[in-house]
């Protein structure tokens, strides 16, 4: 069987929800605390065995590749001034990853991002990942990692997506998939029908596609052929669909952690909360800010 050895990382958008920060910063640049949120996503990636990351990027992007290259000046300063903590966290990142850069150079969608990295990562399966989808699964397999299991699990032929439910009435903002249950596995679903962001009250179900997928080799192909869907873009759900009623077929799997959509201004602000309550040095001060500015508002 095939390991997942690669990822993929799109991260090619505007992000003009989060402007005028994002005017001259990418938006995956954007601190959880004091941690770009890729970062978090990169870690996630390492911490569940992926060997290489390919980042998908657009113009404006170069910081991030900067972030994971040395930065001589800053180390030198570092060392001279004797931060040696702070100069190992700087030489660490740098030595984080082996990154891949590729440019998708039109905005046409999820699935032409992935699929513009074909070269890069090889006729193999991959893994996916969304910069905007946090997933808290502190000591658990981290979510991706969850996925490779399932992946493996089914075989190493089946594409296998992160699921969540949504409140009645935001289908319409998200992917929907629908399916049976898995006998003997309580969070996964086989499934049989995908949509994206269907119109209200027409969706199949209320089980929505959140920014994790490991994807077989036999995805490839499918995204080569799979013609501009809703909104005139290349639609990753749209391959998903063919390659689960078609093609070897599709699972979904209900990760086990919490999930922060990062790229809303609520469920931002919610994911630096939640990180900065695990950090001893933070703790303390920001439960008392909390109640202090709780009590002020009432």
């Amino acid at each position: 069987m095939t390991r997942v050895r690669k990822a993929v990382i799109p991260a090619a958008g505007l992000g003009t929800r989060f402007l005028p920060a994002t005017k001259a910063i990418p938006k995956e640049m954007l601190p959880i605390v004091d941690v770009p949120t890729l970062q978090l996503i990169v870690e996630e990636a390492l911490a569940a065995g992926i060997e290489e990351i390919v980042l998908v990027t657009g113009r404006g992007k170069g910081t991030i590749e900067d972030h994971f290259d040395h930065s001589y000046e800053l180390e030198h300063t570092l060392r001279e001034r004797g931060k040696k903590e702070l100069y190992e966290l700087s030489e660490r990142i740098s030595k984080m990853v082996r990154l891949v850069t590729v440019r998708q150079k039109e905005p046409l969608g999820l699935g032409h991002a992935v699929l513009v990295a074909r070269q890069a990562v090889g006729d193999e399966p991959v893994a996916v990942l969304l910069g905007d989808d946090l997933y808290d699964c502190e000591g658990r397999r981290p979510a991706i990692g969850q996925l490779i299991d399932e992946f493996q699990r089914l075989g190493g032929d089946k594409g296998v997506i992160a699921l969540m439910e949504v409140p009645s009435g935001q289908e319409s903002l998200y992917g929907i998939a629908a399916g049976q249950a898995v006998a003997g596995a309580p969070r996964t679903l086989h499934i049989s029908e995908m949509v994206e962001k269907p119109a209200p009250g027409t969706a199949p179900s209320r089980l929505a596609i959140v920014g994790r997928y490991v994807l077989p080799a036999a995805i490839w192909e499918i995204l080569a052929h799979t013609k501009p869907g809703k909104g005139g873009e290349i639609q990753l759900t749209d391959a998903l669909k063919e390659l689960a009623q078609k093609g070897p077929g599709c699972y979904g799997l209900t990760v086990d952690g919490t999930r922060h959509d990062a790229g809303d201004k609520l469920g931002y602000l919610g994911a630096n909360l939640a990180w900065a309550l695990k950090r001893d040095d933070l703790r303390p001060g920001l439960l008392a800010l909390m109640r202090r500015l709780v009590d002020e508002t009432r």
